[in-house]
């Protein structure tokens, strides 16, 4: 319980860094679409700190695992913002240095998330404290891929946007 109750104070105190961060990246580059993508995932972050603090102090009080604690969340968005900004000349601007180190951080953010939800539910005995934290897994595992495809984007805007548009045309 008290390891578990850690684990979920420094998962608070991780989202919400995680968060920061993605704000201060969305003010900083230029690309439109890592602009967007940077603040879908703060959002997301947002919704994740809000649901795991309700917890903490239900948690706290209770001293156990609360009876009621939301076991969804919003699907992530993020990979649709890159897709909808196809045929936008301001998302075609290619990736810089900063935003591609932004993007490499963000993606070990993530690692390290999907790893300590993981094991989070793994220690987990009670079935809803272990589908609580597969589902937040499962986001982090969400935001983890998107920033992968992000990397990819900024990396090489116009052959991802080839790949995007083609992956459209034979129906894949």
């Amino acid at each position: 319980m008290d390891k578990r109750m850690d684990a979920l104070a420094f998962a608070l105190e991780n989202e919400e860094m995680e968060r920061e961060f993605y704000l201060a990246q969305a003010r900083k580059t230029k690309n439109m679409a890592g602009k967007n993508m940077f603040k879908q995932i703060a959002d997301e972050e947002k919704e994740h700190y809000e649901m795991l603090k309700k917890l903490h102090d239900k948690w706290q009080q209770a001293k156990k695992w609360p009876a009621t604690v939301p076991l969804k969340v919003k699907k992530s968005a993020v990979g649709a913002i890159l897709k909808s900004m196809s045929g936008k000349k301001s998302a075609r601007i290619n990736g810089t240095e900063d935003d591609l180190k932004a993007v490499r951080t963000a993606i070990d953010f993530e690692a390290r998330g999907v790893a300590l939800y993981s094991k989070l539910e793994k220690q987990s005995t009670d079935p809803k404290e272990k589908a609580f934290f597969n589902m937040l897994a499962g986001v982090e595992r969400e935001h983890l891929l998107s920033l992968r495809d992000t990397e990819e984007f900024l990396t090489d805007p116009a052959t991802w946007f080839q790949n995007v548009e083609r992956s459209g045309l034979d129906g894949a």
